[in-house]
């Protein structure tokens, strides 16, 4: 119930795959367990990439736990869930080292988040994306940074308004979230496995520093994010959206 995280090192390349039997959704221990993960290789001299992926051939991540978030009763469980979120892609953008992403299938909410919180994006032709928060009550305040900063505040705007609408793969490429869009996860493999083996020849201090720029003028993410996740916390207590979690959980 708490799903499963592991990483294997081989070649200066940790390849971190976490799952969930719900779609690869996070309930927050398992949230808090990547964080920590890339918080740990961010350390690591051993390791110049990291590969983030999910199990199966299934959706890549369908956002935060239904089952936690139906459970929140009170406004300091809401920020407690919904902070899980902001520390996760807080520790993407400061770790040191290159988090390249494999998206090998549907990506919702907290997915997406996820996928922009990466440096370099591989993904499939399956591999859809919805920001369906407006339709659960809530928003997706805590992960709109990470997205707006990858895809621009019109591409964030316009899949958050459409609540119910997937957008597909080349969509998402065309807007900036993909780098590169293939037909299946053979390829996916081969096309990572050829790139990061590049990437991880190159002086990891070269690699270091590429990072912080890449990352810059999102210092006070660490702040934001939070008070994101507070605004959040606070609505999922509506009437509105426990009504429209239980539809949704029907489904």
């Amino acid at each position: 119930s708490n799903g499963s995280l592991t990483t294997t090192i081989e070649n200066k390349i940790a390849t971190v795959q976490f799952g969930h039997p719900a779609s690869n959704s996070f309930p927050r221990r398992l949230l808090d367990s990547l964080t920590q993960e890339l918080k740990d290789l961010s350390g690591n001299s051993a390791v110049s990439v990291i590969v983030l992926k999910s199990v199966g051939d299934g959706a890549f991540c369908a956002g935060a736990s239904f089952d936690e978030l139906l459970a929140v009763s009170n406004q300091e469980e809401g920020v407690y869930f919904f902070s899980g979120f902001a520390h996760l892609i807080n520790a993407m953008r400061s770790c040191s080292k290159i988090i390249v992403g494999r998206i090998h299938g549907k990506a919702v909410g907290g997915g997406v988040g996820i996928a922009s919180a990466c440096d370099y994006v591989f993904a499939t032709a399956n591999a859809s994306i919805k920001l369906s928060e407006l339709a659960i009550g809530i928003g997706p305040f805590v992960i709109e940074p990470a997205v707006s900063r990858k895809m621009g505040k019109t591409a964030m705007a316009e899949m958050t308004l459409a609540a119910h609408e997937w957008k597909t793969a080349q969509w998402a490429h065309e807007k900036g979230l993909y780098a590169k869009v293939v037909q299946d996860q053979t390829e996916l493999d081969i096309d990572i496995a050829h790139f990061t083996s590049k990437l991880a020849s190159y002086n990891p201090d070269s690699l270091i520093e590429m990072k912080k720029i890449i990352w810059e003028g999102t210092q006070n993410w660490d702040t934001l994010l939070l008070e994101r996740a507070a605004i959040t916390g606070q609505l999922v207590l509506s009437d509105y959206a426990k009504n429209a979690l239980e539809q949704f959980k029907k489904k």
